[in-house]
């Protein structure tokens, strides 16, 4: 169990690092430049109860403009990514650096199924942790693999199970083009049980929304821009705990 549980039940924020941009994986890589900052996450205003009196709603919270300028537009990128709109993601998602325990050895990733993290394995009892959202297909497998591969802007083939499903899917039997509105976003990563593909991936998403969340269909998905920030981290092989129900990893 991680040490962070208990503020994660309470919605509560930890104090973190402040992470951006990619790099080779190591503690120093990771937080060079960074300094101890505090994470301030989404600060709000507050609610005034004479605007509330007069039926003027309150403020929406401000987001911080740390978290804007990570989650910023990317028209760098073959298909220009758009900024997020964090109003729709829960500021506990937002990628940062947090304390965890676990005897996995720094580089690994780890995913935590039931409460909708990714977390890649630092030294000194910190890891760099990411929002997911879990599909259905993120349920049904559990246990150790590794990322035999990565792919930009990938193709997107539906298992012919999920065409008989869903038969508007039959244009895409040999493949969906890459793009904004594929379903794998802008990064893959393939996970491999041994020399077999699990059909399990870790892939983005434009749909902010399902972060944090169980969503439709799907493995393991992560915001475009933290699924860019993190195939840029981990090389081919690296190491994948993926965990179900009640399983820890100490």
């Amino acid at each position: 169990m991680t040490q962070d549980l208990d503020l994660r039940r309470t919605g509560a924020l930890h104090k973190g690092s402040r992470l951006s941009g990619s790099g080779p994986l190591s503690r120093r890589s990771l937080l060079v430049g960074l300094g101890s900052l505090a994470l301030a996450g989404c600060q709000s205003t507050g609610s005034n109860p004479r605007l509330q009196t007069m039926g003027v709603a309150p403020a929406a919270p401000a987001i911080d403009p740390y978290y804007l300028q990570m989650y910023a537009a990317m028209p760098q990128e073959k298909f220009p990514v758009p900024a997020v709109d964090l109003r729709k993601v829960d500021p506990v998602y937002f990628r940062q650096v947090v304390p965890y325990s676990t005897s996995e050895r720094a580089g690994t990733l780890i995913v935590d199924t039931p409460n909708r993290f990714l977390y890649l394995v630092m030294e000194n009892g910190q890891a760099l942790r990411y929002g997911v959202g879990i599909g259905r297909a993120g349920f049904s497998w559990g246990g150790r693999a590794r990322i035999a591969y990565k792919r930009a802007w990938p193709r997107w083939t539906p298992p012919a199970e999920m065409i008989a499903r869903q038969p508007e899917l039959e244009p895409y039997r040999n493949g969906m083009e890459p793009g904004l509105d594929n379903p794998l976003g802008a990064r893959a990563l393939y996970i491999f049980e041994g020399g077999r593909d699990t059909i399990y991936r870790i892939h983005g998403t434009m749909e902010a929304w399902t972060i944090g969340k169980a969503v439709s269909s799907g493995c393991v998905r992560l915001l475009n821009q933290d699924v860019i920030d993190l195939a840029a981290r981990v090389p081919n092989d690296t190491p994948i705990v993926v965990q179900q129900g009640g399983e820890g990893i100490a």
